[in-house]
Parts: C-alpha cells; structure tokens; sequence
C-alpha cells in the first residue's frame, strides 16, 4: 500500500494520477477525487491522525508542509507517525542542495527533515526538486517586469509535473531506497533569458532593494528571507546544476523553458 499525503495539492494529485490505487492523505475529503482510498488529518502536527491514516501502509510519499515557522516540527510528527503505523520506506520531497547551511534559507528545513528521516532506520529516498518552473510567468509584475537579486546566475527550474512523474516512477518500485535524486529540467537559464521569452524584462536587484520592496506585503521576517534568499540562491550558482534524474527515471526529458512558455 502506497500512501501519498498532500493528495489534494499541485504535485500530490499529479502523483495520485499516476500511481497504482494509492491511498490519499488529505485535510479536507471533499477536495479529494473520487474513487480513491481517503483518510483525513487536520494536518502533519496531529500525530494520532497521521498515524491512524497510515495504518496499513509499507510506502509514503511526504510531500512538504506549506511554508510555516514550525515547518520542521509538522514533518518530524508526520515522519514519526509513519514509523509508528509501521511504514517501512518513506519518498521524501526535498529541495534542491537542501543543507544546514543552504543559501535559500527554506531549504535548510527540508536537510532537518532529510536528517531526521535518516535516523529512524526506516529505508528513504529523497528526490530534491529545484525550483518550479510553474512560477516563472507568475514572477512577472504588472508592470511587465521581473524583479529580484539573481544577476546573472541560472536556475534549472522544473515542472511540477516532471517531479510528479518522476516521484511515480520511484514509487513504481525498483532500487531506490538510500538514494537521493535531484530533479531539474534540462537545463538551466537566467531570470533575464526568462522574462525575454515572456515578454517581459529583468531588473536585478540589490539585496537591500530585495528586502525593502518585499517588506510592504506584511508576511513575517523568515517568509521575506526565503522569498530574497531564492534569488540569492540562483545569483551563487546553487540552482544551476543540472541532472538527468527525471529522464533516468522517466524515459523521457523533462521540458524546458521554452517549450512550456512558447
């Protein structure tokens, strides 16, 4: 029995397509598809819940917990509950280069949660996606513009369903436990290349910049910092790597930039 949590979410249901009858984790019932196995927690925290909805099940598929201050301690419940209904391999959905001291400051959460995987003894495979190139058109601002600290550094973004269909084909079964997949498209590309396929034009800029036009949306000071610290990210050269997981995986390339926006 295969579970899959966050079934209700962008990749969750992508991956709930693909895989053979799993069972769905989900807060709310009424957002999941028909015809499935549904079990319902209020969230990650709620350890009795988490753990009673995977009794039974020998695989989960962990997908992150929406961005929080106390991310980590919802995915060490989650993980705990797994272990306590007896889940014997956890697939982890991490971020790219995910470690205690990673530029994007929201990746730091996902190497406390990979860390903490590790030390329960149950068999793990993590798959670390780089940024999604979902978002992409949506950095554009009204005025046709994309704003943001990355100079001319690259990111190897990937769609969100090239993760969702190289999380099935781990899921699929095969040697995959111990073993950590970055996930990226096929190649790696500027924001300024970005907004000229879009239309639009790139303005690069300073940290201070960075901080102080994102100040006036009133999100807490560790949201700023993961918004700024992405950018960050891509102007050191982070995100730029690229692999060829998704299409070891697969058998097929993921798609690139500009097929998706042409």
């Amino acid at each position: 029995m295969i579970a899959i949590t966050g079934a209700t979410g962008e990749v969750g249901r992508r991956v709930a397509a693909l895989v053979d009858s799993p069972r769905l984790i989900v807060r709310d019932a009424s957002r999941a598809p028909a015809g499935f196995d549904v079990r319902v927690a209020s969230g990650y925290g709620d350890f009795e819940a988490m753990r009673a909805a995977l009794d039974g099940v020998s695989t989960v598929f962990l997908i992150p917990a929406a961005e929080a201050p106390d991310r980590v301690a919802q995915h060490v419940s989650a993980v705990d509950a797994a272990v306590a209904a007896g889940v014997s391999w956890i697939v982890y959905l991490s971020f790219f280069g995910a470690a205690p001291d990673a530029t994007f400051t929201l990746a730091r959460d996902h190497w406390a949660t990979e860390e903490h995987i590790r030390s329960t003894g149950v068999g793990w495979t993590f798959l670390r996606m780089n940024l999604y190139m979902d978002f992409i058109p949506g950095m554009v601002g009204d005025d046709g513009v994309i704003r943001g600290p990355a100079g001319d550094g690259r990111a190897s973004a990937i769609l969100r369903d090239d993760v969702a269909a190289a999380a099935a084909a781990v899921l699929a079964g095969g040697d995959h436990r111990g073993r950590i997949y970055d996930l990226t498209g096929p190649s790696a590309f500027s924001l300024a290349e970005a907004a000229a396929l879009l239309g639009a034009s790139y303005v690069d800029e300073s940290d201070e910049e960075a901080y102080a036009s994102r100040a006036g949306y009133g999100a807490p000071d560790w949201e700023v910092r993961g918004w700024v610290s992405s950018y960050q990210a891509i102007r050191d050269g982070s995100l730029a790597p690229v692999s060829s997981c998704v299409a070891d995986l697969t058998g097929r390339s993921p798609r690139s930039l500009t097929s998706f926006v042409g």
